[in-house]
């Protein structure tokens, strides 16, 4: 009779144990604070609950943002997703669902929810975010190039995406200074209130987080301007017959059109001149006009002309007449009557050494 007692206050003792039990309501007691991961890792999501041992408890990935539905990786301990990197252990002592992924891959990156179904409208859910280490990707929508005038304001934008946030800076090729000052600028837009022509050339927007070598973009700046014109030597001497090379040094872009000019005439290749260009680089060009066995006519001034879109520009070199010739170019150079005396020179003097060979041959003889 005793032992009928006791079976019987045992099965009502296990019985009121399980009718407390399902009675409350189940919760989710602990979830993954958020892990940040490098590609290729490997992550654990830990999900624990209690008092839902009769409820399925699901594991989801969310795309916040977009339209699409959340999907479901698991249900109880049955892995859905058919996808290698993904596995799921329960532990049944903590009541822990734990979701691993390994291999990680930039896009499993986001939201995770855990989530007790208690009914069709009756859900519990707690979410967890998978942050993935990024290394810096420039964004189409920075500058890549830009062509403008001298005295335009500029502004060079450079934005970048990765985790975590990259910084972004600027340099110019060769650390030359920056229009703002100093090497290197901090931020995501370079700001040129008004360029100049030394304001162009190379510059290189980089963006660094720590992950990875970071990323760097070349910027081509181009700055259009009017021709300036330096001349080397203003004023050339030379004397008649020989020839002299006259120069004139154009910056300009776009590259210019060039001519020289002679008391108001714009010469040309011919038997009197001749003019060569030599671009040295896309804005620099340097001109030569050789004046070809000077004649009286030819002293005076030279125009050097450029010209652009932007405007003009023109120099004068001054040819003037000398005694001596001036080397170069005039080494070694004679001209046809010069050379006409020189051999008539030596015929005489020859014809003179030849007379006195033979009067003192007469004499010893």
């Amino acid at each position: 009779m005793f032992s009928k007692m006791i079976n019987f206050y045992g099965l009502f003792v296990v019985f009121t144990i399980n009718l407390v039990f399902s009675q409350r309501t189940p919760t989710i007691s602990h979830i993954t604070q958020k892990p940040i991961k490098d590609i290729g890792g490997t992550a654990e999501l830990t999900c624990s609950v209690l008092y839902a041992m009769e409820y399925p408890v699901l594991w989801l990935k969310i795309d916040r943002g977009k339209v699409t539905e959340p999907v479901v990786l698991s249900t109880g301990s049955t892995l859905i997703i058919k996808d290698s990197r993904f596995s799921l252990r329960q532990d049944i002592d903590s009541t822990s669902y734990t979701l691993q992924i390994k291999d990680i891959q930039e896009t499993d990156a986001g939201f995770y929810r855990c989530q007790v179904v208690l009914g069709l409208n009756n859900k519990i859910s707690a979410e967890v975010e998978l942050e993935v280490r990024l290394p810096p990707i420039i964004s189409d929508n920075s500058t890549r190039s830009l062509v403008v005038n001298e005295g335009q304001p500029v502004k060079l934008e450079c934005y970048a995406g990765g985790f975590p946030s990259p910084r972004i800076s600027w340099r110019r090729e060769n650390n030359a200074i920056l229009p703002t000052g100093g090497s290197i600028y901090r931020g995501n837009i370079l700001k040129i209130p008004a360029i100049t022509k030394e304001d162009r050339g190379t510059y290189y927007c980089v963006a660094e987080n720590g992950v990875g070598r970071g990323a760097r973009r070349n910027i081509a700046v181009e700055v259009e301007f009017a021709p300036v014109i330096s001349v080397p030597k203003p004023r050339l001497g030379q004397a008649l017959q020989y020839d002299m090379d006259l120069e004139c040094h154009i910056e300009a872009y776009p590259p210019p059109a060039i001519v020289w000019l002679n008391n108001g005439i714009t010469l040309s290749n011919n038997q009197h001149y001749r003019i060569s260009h030599f671009a040295t680089a896309d804005e620099f060009t340097d001109t030569t006009i050789r004046v070809i066995t000077i004649e009286k006519r030819q002293y005076g001034d030279y125009i050097c002309k450029a010209t652009n879109v932007l405007g003009t520009a023109e120099s004068v070199v001054n040819l003037y007449e000398t005694i001596i010739p001036v080397c170069p170019p005039a080494c070694g150079q004679q001209s046809s009557h010069q050379k006409s005396s020189s051999i008539a020179a030596t015929s005489v003097n020859l014809t003179i050494l030849i007379s006195a060979y033979l009067y003192y041959v007469h004499l010893n003889f």
